[in-house]
């Protein structure tokens, strides 16, 4: 690290030292002997590796076989075992939370929020048939609180393990000034890995086939601006309120920072026992915006909204800012996060896997001929 400081000749070896002094706007006056360090700009050197201690027993959880090296090091080792592939491709990813992480800092709740950002990468990283192999974070903040960093980098590590790929490094930095002390943002980047035959995607989708559901936990991480305007600005609400369609005394801020749900294993799981087409990771544009995205130019895909009920929190969005349907449609998943297209004689075995595996899911519809669009047909179930 680099800090500014101003000397005398002290420690100089002689007449030789002292022809060499450094010069200095205020040569000729008193010199101050205080040097100025990093920590009065505002950024503390300790903290930072105070908080990475506190992290590495939970990084270590997340190890792989292929992981080399251990966390401190300038970069991230990662062996890939070729002789597994007769083509590798590398997938990769990049995301954040968004406002999301707004709510966290009301409520000071930080070890769910990293859940939330590894969801948001491996989940995309699936979608092509990928398994997620590492991720690196980032942790912006206008300052290192080294308990509060270990809970965000915690929640990352729990999301790297629920997904399978290994926490192999990172970075925290403090932006005083920029930041104010208690805001952060995070951000992630991931890798993965698919045999090149075994790419899936709108190339492979055919007529007959049939879209399958899985159910998401909420809101996931879309989405948030325009709860926060609704919910916490005209509708006036606050976060300690219980709402009683939540159930269980569920307060409206616990509902909004549930964690997203991480498919990635279920995913690759469901490729093993099925013929699956393509996934759709449901985010932003909600589920046509995305689910559009797998489809060839000759199909389209039929989404019958009366075969799931979306979770209560869409309803209180929705009646609380005088929403229409179309905008809920484009900004939320709607109740469901993960869409799996596979071969109409799997349908039923991969709805068996899926919840075997305690993931609710239904076929909400199938692929048709058509020019490439989603047919969203009824209305959601209610009450």
């Amino acid at each position: 690290m680099t800090h500014v400081s101003e000397r005398n000749s002290a420690g100089s070896n002689g007449a030789e030292g002292a022809d060499r002094q450094p010069w200095s706007a205020g040569a000729g006056r008193s010199v101050r002997k205080r040097t100025v360090t990093y920590a009065d700009a505002g950024v503390s050197i300790h903290a930072g590796e105070r908080a990475v201690e506190l992290l590495k027993s939970k990084v270590k959880k997340t190890t792989r076989p292929e992981v080399m090296g251990d966390l401190g090091g300038f970069a991230g080792l990662f062996k890939l075992n070729t002789q597994k592939y007769k083509s590798p491709i590398l997938a990769s990813s990049t995301d954040g939370v968004g406002t999301k992480l707004v709510i966290a800092q009301q409520l000071d709740i930080h070890d769910t929020i990293g859940i939330d950002l590894v969801a948001m990468v491996v989940d995309d990283l699936v979608a092509c048939g990928a398994e997620p192999l590492f991720l690196l974070d980032y942790i912006a903040c206008g300052e290192v609180v080294p308990d509060k960093v270990a809970e965000i980098g915690a929640g990352i590590a729990d999301g790297c393990r629920y997904a399978g790929c290994a926490l192999l490094g990172g970075e925290t930095a403090e932006h005083p000034g920029v930041l104010r002390p208690d805001e952060y943002d995070v951000s992630a980047t991931g890798v993965g890995v698919v045999e090149e035959s075994e790419i899936l995607g709108a190339h492979r989708v055919e007529i007959g086939d049939a879209v399958i559901a899985m159910r998401s936990s909420g809101l996931h991480s879309n989405g948030y601006s325009l709860v926060r305007h609704v919910l916490l600005g005209a509708g006036r609400m606050r976060l300690d309120t219980v709402v009683e369609d939540f159930g269980k005394q569920r307060t409206l801020g616990e509902e909004l920072l549930t964690p997203t749900k991480i498919y990635a294993k279920d995913c690759l799981g469901l490729i093993e026992e099925t013929e699956v087409r393509a996934f759709c990771h449901v985010t932003g544009g909600g589920i046509p915006g995305n689910l559009v995205r797998i489809l060839p130019e000759h199909v389209d895909a039929v989404v019958d909204r009366s075969s799931w009920r979306p979770q209560s929190i869409f309803d209180l969005i929705q009646a609380k800012g005088r929403i229409e349907d179309t905008e809920m449609e484009a900004t939320f998943n709607m109740g469901v996060g993960m869409f799996a297209i596979v071969s109409a004689d799997d349908a039923d075995r991969a709805m068996a896997y899926l919840t075997g595996r305690g993931v609710e899911a239904w076929q909400v519809g199938e692929v048709i001929e058509g020019s490439g669009q989603v047919q969203m047909m009824g209305q959601y179930t209610r009450g």
